[in-house]
């Protein structure tokens, strides 16, 4: 606490011009008198309501480890853990299949302040393999809650871990780049953990497209409950992993909308007569879905495209870019992209794990966007063919919607094929 002092009336120092030994001594003494003033925890407090008796522990494959107590299901799950910046939209976290297989930590200490509700989720389930955060609340405040965060887990058979420092988990991954991690409620043996995690896939070449897509083509027709009567353009949406979301903004355009599964043709696509195709988010290393990148490739030039984060991965392999694997990737609400036509910048939402090398576009493909803070690719659009991509979700859900004018961007793009 001494050292908070010392840094605040360091501050009080600089602006004033006067000496820092005086202020610092004076901060020392109010300490001293009046220490309940500076008695603020380091962590928020775990709420008593969420808290359970069953510890829990979380193991990093290269041996860290975090103690914490269990928060959903009881039991064990593994994947690969990463870390989401996003100060709200857990449910719409939770249940985003770009999530498959991933243990998702949160770095906002309070998760679940306003509860759960039938309408915000991205998916049919939770798709998170597990679930970390600081502290979960119990109270809901929120008229929409239906139930609790914890009850939410517990019912679709969740795994989490609570009560662990989140901050220096998110630094060590940071630091040291994604790994897989296990959760476990029943078996405290590191060795024996370690041995359980050393049999867990890497991230890299899983294909876990096959794990979320639909097994059947299905027509969406749901606009804010209500039936898109006055459907403008028929489009094709391939399910990579698919948001709900990206659904309700096609049809909010006047989209009439089907859905087919990622290992749908082309042909069968296009036997429907589209007026265009999207190819949606998802989970993965986009090099495994090698099925995808041939039905976008035989689409290209017959029917305009746009595609979302691994929808835009899989359009680059198609024409003949190469993806690698961030050390961590990026997962949150505010990350500054710049439009690289327009020259504004763009706070975005995001969730990827897997980028397109920026120096492997060809010729004929320019870059549309960039991301500021590392300078990876964030969007791409070809000179010569009505098709474009970015990186980050433009439909949000979590976070800003100043990017959904790349569904207006598609609509000119069909009405000026047609």
């Amino acid at each position: 606490m001494l050292s908070t002092v010392y840094e605040v009336t360091t501050k009080i120092y600089s602006f004033l011009g006067v000496n820092r030994a005086f202020f610092y001594i004076a901060g020392q003494t109010l300490v001293a008198v009046y220490p309940r003033w500076f008695d603020f925890p380091a962590e928020p407090a775990l709420d008593s309501g969420m808290l359970s008796d069953q510890s829990a522990i979380l193991l990093l494959e290269d041996g860290r480890f975090f103690n914490g107590f269990s928060f959903g299901t009881e039991g064990e799950t593994a994947g690969e853990v990463c870390f989401n910046t996003g100060m709200t939209g857990y449910q719409e976290i939770l249940t985003d299949p770009s999530y498959c297989r991933q243990i998702v930590t949160m770095t906002s200490p309070h998760i679940g302040n306003y509860g759960v509700n039938p309408d915000d989720i991205e998916s049919s389930r939770i798709q998170v393999a597990g679930f970390v955060v600081r502290c979960a609340t119990s109270i809901s405040s929120n008229w929409r809650a239906k139930q609790n965060i914890g009850e939410y887990l517990r019912q679709q058979s969740i795994v989490g871990i609570q009560g662990i420092d989140t901050r220096a988990l998110t630094r060590h991954i940071r630091e040291r780049g994604a790994m897989n991690g296990i959760i476990s409620t029943t078996d405290n043996s590191i060795e024996s953990l370690l041995d359980k995690l050393a049999r867990v896939p890497s991230m890299v070449g899983l294909d876990l497209v096959k794990e979320v897509s639909c097994q059947q083509p299905y027509e969406w027709n749901n606009v804010s409950g209500a039936s898109n009567t006055s459907a403008r353009f028929k489009v094709g949406a391939i399910d990579f992993g698919l948001k709900r979301s990206i659904l309700r903004l096609l049809a909010a355009e006047g989209c009439e909308v089907t859905v087919y599964p990622a290992t749908a043709t082309a042909d069968e696509i296009l036997a429907t007569g589209p007026d265009g195709v999207v190819l949606s988010n998802g989970p993965g290393d986009p090099q495994a879905v090698t099925y995808g990148v041939q039905t976008v490739r035989e689409l290209l030039g017959q029917v305009p495209l746009f595609g979302i984060c691994l929808g835009h991965q899989i359009l680059a392999l198609a024409l003949g870019a190469r993806t690698f694997k961030l050390k961590f990737g990026h997962r949150g609400l505010n990350h500054p992209v710049k439009n690289l036509t327009t020259g504004r910048i763009e706070i975005t939402s995001q969730n990827h794990g897997f980028a397109v090398e920026l120096d492997s576009l060809p010729p004929s493909v320019e870059a549309s966007h960039i991301n500021l803070n590392d300078g990876t690719l964030e969007g791409l659009r070809l000179r010569d063919e009505p098709a474009f991509s970015v990186q980050y979700h433009p439909e949000a859900s979590p976070g800003p919607h100043e990017s959904q004018y790349l569904f207006t961007e598609f609509i000119r793009l069909m009405e000026g094929h047609s």
